[in-house]
């Protein structure tokens, strides 16, 4: 996800508007993925099971990847990747939820510490990607295929997380289809929710679609083209991860002392700070300590809003269709967020912000882009309304009535 716009740009030399499309079968794929595995695995197949099958399945879709030649190609082929990997996001979640449930354990508290080895194996891959020199190789896309298989086997080995609602009978046709989650968009608040969510999911592909290559683009400068950041610029971005690991277990205090509006507002913050500071960076310092900021205060934009979205809908819904509502969210914000902010950024950066020669304006795009952020978050002020009460942990199981001690 990171890379690949180094290979697009700097190996293939694909257009922008191309790439925006590429990066959005990230979101066409997340519109219908998420829920409708998040139905088969409330209704019919064990989560952890159907989430190494989908594994497995996308880890060979990348294999043919060093095969593609064309970006039309590249399209269908991604989208294919992506119709496989999507549904993980969720089902990650709802296997963890569920895992910790069963041991009466309270998710909030528990489960930030657990999601944090998954940053912590987000940087692993960026550095290992970097360190072999495949940011702009077709190689790299072998060692994606190969951590796909080897987790989608792993995945098999996971604590048993039957469908909850297998033993019930349902009456209705919401029920047998597993649509129930919907319902969840007829609240203003939880539509509300879910429409920002989407804008948020925006600003997030921007920043996974164009940080690695932004620095990669420094090479056509001779002042900067020796330096650490152009030659690497995958590590000097995962320090964006290593910044999440942070801020990850920061969350159950956040959550609990402030709620869920406050949150995703200092995450919409951070989003503004996030593209502010890349605006005025540059590989070499003091330019240097602002990408290096803005890849810190990327822990508090993405966990905040990512990480404590989740959590917010895991303490809104019934445990009949947890695995579905994460798959809405997951929708909302990697489907018609990423599609929103990966095709509109891929126009409007071709039309207004490619010069003549190829080149880009990194500053204007940045600049821009944090315009964005400052705008959703005060929308987001003004249309949420969301009244936080603290309460005891033991309050916030979403089988009761909607709770808000962790929102």
């Amino acid at each position: 996800m990171i890379t690949i716009g180094a290979y697009w740009f700097q190996t293939k030399q694909w257009s922008g508007a191309q790439f925006g499309a590429i990066f959005s079968t990230m979101g066409i794929a997340s519109i219908f993925m998420p829920s409708l595995m998040g139905i088969v695995a409330d209704k019919w197949i064990n989560a952890e099971k159907l989430y190494g099958i989908l594994h497995i399945l996308g880890g060979l879709v990348l294999f043919t990847v060093p095969m593609v030649a064309d970006p039309g190609t590249m399209f269908w082929v991604m989208l294919l990747n992506m119709v496989f990997y999507m549904p993980t996001l969720a089902l990650s979640i709802a296997v963890s939820y569920s895992v910790l449930k069963k041991q009466d354990l309270d998710v909030v508290k528990e489960y930030p510490p657990i999601r944090v080895w998954g940053t912590i194996g987000f940087i692993a891959a960026m550095w290992t990607v970097s360190l072999l020199g495949l940011e702009t190789s077709a190689s790299q896309f072998y060692v994606a295929a190969g951590a796909a298989l080897l987790l989608g086997v792993y995945s098999f080995t996971l604590p048993a997380c039957p469908p909850p609602s297998r033993e019930t009978s349902s009456r209705t046709l919401a029920d047998v289809l597993g649509l129930k989650s919907f319902a969840l968009l007829r609240d203003t608040k939880m539509l509300t929710f879910f429409l920002f969510a989407m804008l948020l999911g925006a600003a997030l592909q921007l920043t996974n679609a164009y940080g690695d290559t932004f620095l990669h683009d420094f090479d056509k400068v001779p002042a900067y083209k020796d330096t650490f950041a152009v030659k690497h610029p995958a590590i000097i971005m995962s320090i964006s991860q290593v910044s999440e690991t942070l801020f990850i277990l920061a969350i159950p205090f956040f959550l609990r002392r402030f709620g869920i509006k406050q949150v995703m507002l200092f995450s919409m913050i951070a989003w503004v700070l996030r593209f502010g500071l890349l605006a005025f960076g540059t590989p070499d310092m003091p330019g240097l300590s602002l990408i290096i900021l803005s890849c810190i205060v990327y822990g508090m934009a993405f966990d905040f809003f990512n990480i404590s979205g989740s959590l917010f809908v895991e303490t809104q819904t019934a445990s009949s269709i947890r695995a579905s509502a994460q798959g809405l969210f997951m929708m909302m914000t990697n489907g018609f967020g990423a599609v929103l902010g990966s095709l509109v950024s891929g126009i409007i950066i071709e039309k207004y912000f490619t010069n003549a020669d190829n080149t880009m304006n990194w500053q204007g795009i940045w600049l821009t882009f944090a315009a964005y952020s400052l705008v959703i978050a005060i929308l987001f002020v003004i249309f949420f309304k969301h009244k936080h009460t603290t309460q005891p942990a033991a309050e916030t199981q979403p089988d009761q009535a909607p709770a808000t001690a962790a929102a």
